[in-house]
């Protein structure tokens, strides 16, 4: 094992990479309100978004196979070699759309080219998950698995964070106009900038201890289908679990954005910081939980999840879309937030306690991908979807019966805490 100090700046390292995959991600959704116009111009706002939002979800269906490419790479090469390649074709993508010419320019091919681009970005978000939670849980003390495999979650969010304060900052110096123009660029830029500092600190990590010492064995078979069908038990449990959690932490991270824009009303300005103050809470409530399950268990932080997402998801939308004060929408986001943090902070670690190391990259991301194509990267174009067709309410009780899923799912599922690793 690692001295404490080593450990912590290895998952430093792996965590700022992990916090730029996650910015460059989220920075298409945060100005989407702003460059939809140039790709796809209509004359409604929400058809627009629509537009925006399925090519949104067309970057997630690259997940798998993103998944499947790097977390097969990373299984056989080692963690930081497959998390470094991730990080590169991100920052590519970023840059091609900040220099993307508009639909004025180019016509067609400018949403043409958007979508190619967002294509190569889900594969490289694919295999950041499944490499970077392998990576994170791997090189933590077994007794702190929870709480440093959190920090996922903390980079996630600290990414759109991040992504939410330059929004803030161009709002504030820039009109609607020159956003809508050209300001919208800007932000992409940064994402591929920060780039060069990531690809050193992801070159200067450490690899893990159980993939250096897999036996010639293991290395065989290692990042192989074959070898991952050997537990379709596992396979079931992680798709299961993801399916609930993916679809509401999308709902209350990305689409909420839109729903206080667009249905309840209110300036962007303002749903931009109450965006901003909900997620940093959320962002910090990570650690804490993932260290109440180092202690407590995982099982029953995925229940409060569970049960709370079940219940209160169509009672929190119902009073969101009543309220037109800015307090009371914050704070409604703020529980739902609460309730995603049961899911959010250990998804991780339980997935990876449940395969062995030589299969671990590729068992935690391969079905996580294919789930979070099918049922996360399509969350707002289904709120919008049902919107347009002016029946928003069936959209909560989607939410609420995919939580209830998952919810049964936690309760047949055995305890992974104590699971032994090789």
């Amino acid at each position: 094992m690692q001295p404490s100090r080593k450990i912590a700046s290895n998952i430093f390292k792996g965590s700022l990479g992990n916090m730029i995959e996650w910015y460059d991600w989220y920075v298409y959704a945060a100005f989407a309100v702003y460059f939809s116009p140039s790709f796809f111009p209509s004359h409604d706002p929400t058809s627009e978004l629509l537009d925006a939002a399925a090519v949104f979800a067309l970057g997630f269906l690259m997940r798998p196979i993103g998944s499947l490419v790097v977390g097969r790479y990373a299984d056989r090469h080692g963690r930081r070699t497959g998390l470094t390649l991730s990080i590169l074709i991100m920052a590519s993508g970023s840059l091609l759309i900040a220099l993307l010419p508009n639909y004025q320019t180019v016509g067609i091919w400018a949403p043409v080219l958007l979508v190619v681009i967002r294509l190569f970005q889900g594969l490289s978000l694919g295999g950041e998950y499944g490499t970077s939670a392998t990576y994170l849980s791997e090189m933590a003390e077994p007794s702190r698995r929870g709480f440093y495999s959190s920090f996922q979650y903390v980079t996630l969010v600290s990414g759109q964070l991040i992504a939410l304060g330059v929004q803030i900052i161009l709002q504030m110096y820039l009109t609607e106009t020159e956003l809508s123009s050209w300001g919208w660029r800007i932000p992409f830029a940064i994402g591929a900038a920060g780039a060069l500092l990531v690809l050193w600190l992801r070159l200067s990590m450490d690899e893990s201890n159980q993939f250096q010492h897999m036996s010639t064995s293991q290395r065989q078979s290692a990042g192989t289908i074959r070898a991952l069908l050997k537990y379709p038990k596992q396979i079931l449990t992680v798709v299961g679990l993801t399916l609930g959690g993916t679809i509401c932490f999308y709902t209350y991270t990305t689409y909420m954005q839109k729903f206080m824009i667009n249905s309840v009303g209110l300036p962007k300005g303002t749903v931009a910081l109450i965006n901003f103050a909900a997620l940093f809470i959320f962002m910090c409530l990570q650690p804490l939980a993932g260290y109440i399950s180092d202690h407590i268990g995982r099982r029953p932080l995925l229940f409060f999840f569970g049960i709370g997402s079940t219940v209160l998801t169509v009672p929190l939308f119902w009073l969101m879309q009543t309220t037109k004060t800015p307090l009371m929408a914050f704070l409604l986001m703020l529980v739902g937030l609460i309730l995603v943090t049961g899911y959010t902070s250990i998804n991780a670690i339980v997935k990876a306690e449940l395969f062995p190391t030589e299969i671990r990259a590729l068992g935690v991301g391969f079905p996580y991908g294919l789930t979070v194509a099918l049922f996360g990267g399509t969350t707002e174009y289904i709120a919008l979807w049902f919107k347009q067709a002016h029946h928003e309410s069936y959209f909560f009780i989607y939410v609420s019966l995919c939580a209830l899923i998952s919810l049964i799912v936690y309760w047949r599922m055995t305890e992974t805490m104590h699971a032994e690793w090789d």
